[in-house]
C-alpha cells in the first residue's frame, strides 16, 4: 500500500514540497486532494502564488502558466509522477530505462556537421593579456609581439599546410589580409604543426606575401600564449595585447559542410568593431579545425597582476560608472582606488548585486558556454570572477605599469555626437541635502515646428550625483496620433527615453528610429536622491535626427495592473499583467518598472498553443537599478501571443525598504506608492513608420 503525503515548510519567500510515496493512487489521490484544500485558503478551487510563493511546486504544476494552480492540474502532476522534495529540482519520477532509451541518452556525440557558434568570451580569453612572446619568420627575422604597439591592431591567424579546413581557409586570410593590412592591422600567421612540410609551408607563405607575417611554431610556444585551440583559431589583439577576439574566421567551411560564401563573418566584423573603437558584438566564438594538443610554455604565462589583468576586468565592467564624474560612489581607476576596495568588491561579486545585472540565466548544459541574449549583459564571466578573487585574495600585486590596458576616454560632451537638438528644463530643481525626495516630473517643450525621426537619444544629468534614474514620456500635441494612456499621461503609453546608472542612451541601428511629432511636450519624471548637501539639477535631453524616414518605426508599450492593491504585511504579493498581441512584433527590449515594495518580476508569453515560454526573469529585482535588458537579436512574437507581466511584492516588516507595511498600497507615482509596469520596446515588421496602430488593450 502507498499513499502520498504533501507537506510545506515556509521559509522566508520559499516553500518546499514533498510527495512521499506511501499508498495507492486512490489513496493518494484523496491526500492530494485534502491538501489542496488546506492550501486553497479562500476556497476559491485555485492556489495562487499569494497562497503559496512561487517555487519548484509552481513550476511543475501551473502547466498553462497562468499563475495558478487547479485540482485538475495538481491531479495531472500526481499522475505524470511528479516528485518534489526540499532542496531538489522537481522531476519526474524516474522509470526504468529501456534500452532504446539508453541509447538516445548514451548518443550525446558531436555532430557530423559542426559551425562555429558563439561563446562566452570571458570564458574563452577574451580581455586578458597575452605575454609578449617572440616570433620568428621564415626569414630569420625576430620580434617580440609588443614591436606591433603602434598598430590599431594584430590578428594572430593559426593555420597549416596539412589540416584540410586551414587549407581551404587560406585563400579567405589572405584576402582579409589585402584588404586589412592597408587600415592599421598587423597580420601574423602561425603555423604550429611541427610535421608540416617546408616545400607547402614556402607555397603558403607567398600567398600572404607583403600582406602578413608567416611564423613557424614548432613548440607551439605563441599558438599557447594566445590561447589557439585549433588550426583555424583567429585571436585578435589590440595595442596593449589585450585579446579583443577569439573565433573563427566566418562560417564557409567546417566540419562536413561547406557553403558557397559565409553566412557570418566574424573576423572581418570584429576588426570593423575594433576600428570604430567598439566591442565587437560578437567577441567569441570556437572554430572548427585541427585541434591542437600544445605543451605549457614557461615564456607564455603571465603572472595574475592589477595591471594585466584585474584593470582589463573592471575597466570593461566597472569603470564607466565607477570613475571620476561617473554615477558611483567612488572611482576605481587605479591600483590604490581598485586595493582600498578590494574586499568590498569581492563582497559584492559574490552576491551578485555587482555588476549590476539581475536576469536570471535560462541556459542550461551546452547552452551555458554560449554568451547571453542580451547585448548588455553586465554579469562576469566565471574566468573574470575566479581571477578576481584570486588577486583579491593573493596579495593584490599590482604589476607592470606597461602591461596596463589602452585607457578608455569618456567625453565631457555627447556619447551620441552633437544632438541636432537639445531639450532643457525650464528652471532647475532644487534638491535637498537629506532625507527622501517625491518622483519629480518636469515637463520640457521641444518647440519643434514640424515632425521628425529621432535614431539617437541621450539623456544627460545636470547634476550626477542626485540623478538616479528618469524615465521619459511623450505627450504628443497630435490627438489622433496619441493614445488614450498617452493623452492621459499614463505610464503604461511607454517611455519616451530613459536614463539609468550605466545608461544614458538610446542609439538605433540604421533604418530603426523613433518619432518625434512637432509640437511635443517631454514629461520627465525624476527619482532624485540626497548626497549631503543641497544642490539643484537642470537636465537636458539630446537628439540626433535620422537622414532619412526608417524601415521600422520603434514603440514602446508598458503592460501593468493600475488597480492593484498590496494587502499589509503581505511578503510575497503577486499581481500580473497581460496584453493580446494583434499583430506580430519583434521584441528589442524589456524595461521592468516598479518601487520599493518589489522583489522579483518576470516577462513570459502563452502562445496560441497554450505554450509557456519566460523570455525575462529577474529573480532579485532592485529599485535603485531600473535597468533596460536589450536583446542582441530582435525576438519574433506573433500575433494572438498572449504576453504577461508578473511581479512579486513584499509589503512586510521583514523588507528594510518597505515606508509603512501597515498600509494596503496601491498605483502612485511616488516611491512611498507602487507600480506595476514592464515596458516592451519593439517594432512591428512590415508597417510602414508613421502609420498609425491598431488600439493595444492591456488586460489583467
Amino acid at each position: 500500500m502507498k499513499t502520498y503525503l504533501l507537506t510545506a515548510t515556509i521559509t522566508v519567500g520559499t516553500v518546499l514540497f514533498a510527495l512521499d510515496a506511501v499508498a495507492q493512487q486512490s489513496s493518494a489521490a484523496l491526500a492530494l486532494e485534502q491538501r489542496f484544500k488546506q492550501l486553497d485558503k479562500n476556497g476559491d478551487g485555485k492556489i495562487t502564488t499569494d497562497e503559496v510563493p512561487q517555487s519548484p511546486f509552481f513550476q511543475q504544476r501551473d502547466k498553462n502558466g497562468d499563475g495558478v494552480i487547479t485540482l485538475a492540474e495538481a491531479r495531472a502532476a500526481l499522475e505524470a509522477g511528479v516528485n518534489v522534495t526540499p532542496g531538489a529540482t522537481a522531476e519526474k519520477t524516474k522509470e526504468p530505462t529501456s534500452a532504446a532509451s539508453k541509447s538516445r541518452a548514451e548518443s550525446k556525440v558531436p555532430a557530423v556537421r559542426q559551425r562555429p557558434r558563439p561563446l562566452v568570451a570571458g570564458d574563452h580569453g577574451v580581455g586578458r593579456m597575452v605575454a609578449d612572446v617572440s616570433l620568428t619568420d621564415l626569414a630569420g627575422a625576430s620580434r617580440k609581439l609588443s614591436s606591433f604597439s603602434k598598430q590599431r591592431a594584430v590578428v594572430i591567424a593559426m593555420t597549416s599546410t596539412s589540416c584540410p579546413l586551414s587549407k581551404k581557409y587560406l585563400p579567405t586570410l589572405s584576402n582579409l589580409a589585402s584588404l586589412y593590412s592597408q587600415r592599421g592591422v598587423t597580420w601574423v600567421l602561425v603555423n604550429p604543426m611541427a610535421t608540416d612540410k617546408s616545400d607547402d609551408i614556402q607555397i603558403a607563405a607567398k600567398t600572404v606575401e607583403g600582406n602578413a607575417i608567416y611564423v613557424l611554431d614548432p613548440k607551439g610556444e605563441l599558438a599557447k600564449a594566445v590561447g589557439a585551440l585549433t588550426t583555424t583559431d583567429i585571436v585578435v589583439l589590440d595595442a596593449s595585447r589585450t585579446v579583443v577576439f577569439h573565433g573563427a574566421i566566418d562560417d564557409q567551411y567546417g566540419f562536413g559542410y561547406v557553403l558557397d560564401a559565409p553566412r557570418q563573418s566574424y573576423l572581418a566584423d570584429a576588426l570593423e568593431a575594433v576600428l570604430a573603437n567598439k566591442h565587437p558584438l560578437v567577441a567569441a566564438t570556437n572554430a572548427p579545425g585541427c585541434a591542437l594538443k600544445l605543451l605549457d610554455s614557461p615564456s607564455a604565462k603571465v603572472a595574475l597582476t592589477y595591471h594585466n589583468r584585474i584593470s582589463r576586468i573592471v575597466q570593461t565592467r566597472c569603470v564607466e560608472c565607477h570613475r571620476d564624474g561617473g554615477v558611483a560612489p567612488f572611482a576605481l581607476t587605479s591600483h590604490a582606488e581598485v586595493t582600498a576596495h578590494a574586499e568590498m568588491i569581492k563582497q559584492v561579486v559574490e552576491a551578485g548585486t555587482m555588476p549590476p545585472w539581475f536576469a536570471a540565466s535560462q541556459q542550461k548544459g551546452e547552452e551555458k558556454k554560449s554568451p547571453s541574449v542580451w547585448a548588455n549583459d553586465r554579469s562576469l564571466a566565471d574566468a573574470e570572477k575566479k581571477d578576481l578573487f584570486a588577486w583579491v585574495d593573493g596579495g593584490q600585486q599590482k604589476g607592470d605599469e606597461r602591461d596596463a590596458p589602452q585607457p578608455h576616454s569618456f567625453k565631457e560632451g555627447w556619447l551620441i555626437g552633437k544632438p541636432d537638438a537639445v531639450f532643457e528644463f525650464p528652471k532647475p530643481v532644487p534638491i535637498k541635502a537629506t532625507g527622501t525626495i517625491p518622483y519629480q516630473n518636469i515637463v520640457v517643450e521641444t518647440n519643434l515646428g514640424e515632425d521628425k525621426w529621432v535614431q539617437a537619444i541621450e539623456v544627460q544629468p545636470g547634476n550626477r550625483s542626485v540623478v538616479h534614474h528618469m524615465t521619459i514620456f511623450l505627450l504628443s500635441a497630435d490627438k489622433d496620433r496619441a493614445s488614450a494612456a498617452e493623452v492621459a499621461g499614463d505610464e503604461r503609453s511607454g517611455f519616451w527615453a530613459i536614463y539609468v546608472p550605466g545608461n544614458s542612451t538610446l542609439i538605433y541601428p540604421d533604418g530603426f528610429g523613433r518619432f518625434l511629432p512637432k509640437n511635443s511636450k517631454l514629461r520627465c519624471q525624476v527619482h532624485y536622491t540626497t548626497n549631503g548637501t543641497a544642490t539643484t539639477d537642470s537636465s537636458r535631453i539630446g537628439v540626433v535626427f535620422a537622414k532619412q524616414p526608417p524601415q521600422h518605426e520603434v514603440r514602446v508599450i508598458g503592460i501593468g495592473n493600475p488597480r492593484m492593491a498590496i494587502p499589509p504585511g503581505a511578503e510575497n504579493h503577486r499581481e500580473e499583467g497581460s496584453l493580446r498581441l494583434p499583430f506580430d512584433i519583434e521584441v528589442l527590449s524589456f524595461l521592468p518598472h516598479m518601487h520599493l515594495r518589489a522583489k522579483a518580476c518576470r516577462f513570459r508569453t502563452i502562445g496560441a498553443n497554450g505554450e509557456s515560454r519566460t523570455l525575462l526573469d529577474v529573480p532579485r529585482f532592485d529599485f535603485n537599478w531600473q535597468l533596460l535588458y536589450r536583446y542582441s537579436q530582435p525576438l519574433k512574437l506573433s500575433r494572438g501571443d498572449l504576453v504577461k507581466f508578473t511581479a512579486w511584492y513584499d509589503n512586510s516588516a521583514n523588507n528594510p525598504a518597505n515606508p509603512d507595511p501597515t498600509q494596503i498600497v496601491r498605483w502612485g507615482l511616488q516611491t512611498s506608492d507602487e507600480m506595476h509596469l514592464g515596458y516592451v520596446e519593439y517594432f512591428i515588421p512590415g508597417l510602414r513608420p508613421g502609420e498609425p496602430l491598431p488600439n493595444i488593450s492591456v488586460q489583467r
